[in-house]
């Protein structure tokens, strides 16, 4: 262990020398990083050898800060990329984000994985944090950002994996959430096909991207993945909202026994050149159906659909109430928890697990739980939803 522990103290210090090379040189491509990284002094390490390492690695480090050195690894060379590549499982079956492109997978199949959302009143933006203690709040490994933004006809975030750029034309967006006049029905929007076949929602933004005059480093489109609506809480104050949330990228079928979900495995070219630390998302060929499994295109089944959960009558307290496992704190209308809805056939085992639930803890501090098939983007962004006062519902 004490060779381990050298070898990453080393893989740690050159990956930072190569993300300075990669800022200091400003014109540098990825593939003179790529062959830079190839030269690395482990380059030759035997395979036997280097996947023994490797998976003694990824055994050990299996929380995070620790986790950090799994990343490392995968930014040595080509070689060690490529093993780590076939090491490291996605969170569907490990219930571990590892990689930045894990918070666009479907999380644990197993148990929901604990988040928490921080609010920034003053600037408008919002925080997802994955919980790295079991307390309600700790210091948390950063996932994702988001700003809000009004226009005259509509509301709506910005998502990027970078808290200091939070915009549109920037490598670092991979979403946005757009709402209506009124506030009471939300479209969730992909930067990247979530499946092979997915369409593009024609916007001004999209017709931009096919202009010579724009940078090709700008994502892709907009592909909705998710739809929202709020609809009149007959409860009154004392009751969640009712909303409901039809998945378009997610048929009913993966909640199933041997069902499964649309899973990316890369960003898209125009994110990779953000990430300079992590080659491990880098390779010869970019073509989009490469990026993506479990194609929905070719299946006629119908798309997951995600409700309240029912609440219950508390004599004592005389409200409605939701059992959070003490997940939640503070009584609010903006918490709620999601179970997929039985919409063409009877209720099953399946649809009694929560898939999303989203309380409040603090003035400005959230909780956001989330489990298959959902991903960590898509759980953010339902709750981002939650967060507008929506009169028409109230």
């Amino acid at each position: 262990m004490t060779i381990i522990r050298s070898i990453i103290q080393d893989m740690r210090s050159r990956s930072g020398r190569v993300v300075q090379d990669r800022f200091s040189t400003g014109s540098a491509s990825a593939v003179e990083v790529s062959d830079g990284l190839s030269q690395s002094c482990w380059a030759n390490m035997p395979q036997e050898l280097l996947r023994e390492v490797l998976v003694r690695i990824e055994a050990a480090e299996n929380a995070w800060p620790q986790r950090k050195s799994v990343v490392a690894c995968a930014g040595v060379c080509r070689s060690w990329r490529e093993i780590t590549k076939e090491i490291v499982k996605i969170p569907e079956n490990s219930g571990i984000l590892t990689f930045p492109i894990s918070v666009k997978q479907p999380g644990s199949r197993d148990s929901l994985l604990q988040c928490f959302i921080k609010r920034n009143r003053s600037t408008q933006t919002y925080h997802l944090f994955l919980s790295l203690t079991n307390a309600l709040h700790d210091d948390g490994k950063f996932l994702l950002a988001a700003r809000k933004f009004r226009r005259p006809t509509c509301a709506g975030y910005i998502i990027s994996v970078d808290a200091g750029d939070m915009s549109k034309g920037s490598g670092t967006y991979i979403g946005k959430l757009r709402s209506n006049f009124l506030g009471t029905r939300f479209t969730i929007f992909d930067g990247q096909p979530p499946h092979a076949g997915a369409k593009i929602t024609k916007s001004r933004s999209s017709r931009l991207l096919n202009s010579k005059q724009i940078s090709p480093r700008i994502p892709a489109g907009n592909y909705p993945v998710a739809h929202i609506s709020y609809e009149l809480n007959v409860l009154g104050s004392r009751g969640p909202r009712r909303m409901q949330c039809i998945m378009d990228a997610i048929p009913v079928s993966a909640i199933g026994p041997g069902g499964s979900a649309p899973t990316q495995t890369e960003f898209s070219v125009s994110n990779i050149d953000f990430f300079p630390s992590l080659p491990f998302f880098r390779s010869k060929s970019h073509r989009m159906d490469n990026s993506l499994s479990g194609p929905l295109a070719s299946q006629k089944d119908g798309l997951l659909v995600l409700k309240n959960k029912a609440p219950r009558w508390h004599e004592q307290l005389q409200c409605w109430c939701l059992n959070f496992h003490g997940r939640v704190t503070v009584a609010s209308v903006k918490n709620f928890q999601l179970v997929a809805s039985p919409e063409n056939g009877p209720a099953g085992p399946e649809h009694e697990k929560i898939i999303l639930q989203f309380g409040k803890v603090g003035k400005d501090l959230f909780t956001m739980d989330y489990r298959y098939p959902i991903s960590a983007f898509q759980a953010f962004a339902i709750c981002l939803s939650s967060f507008d006062t929506k009169i028409a519902c109230e």
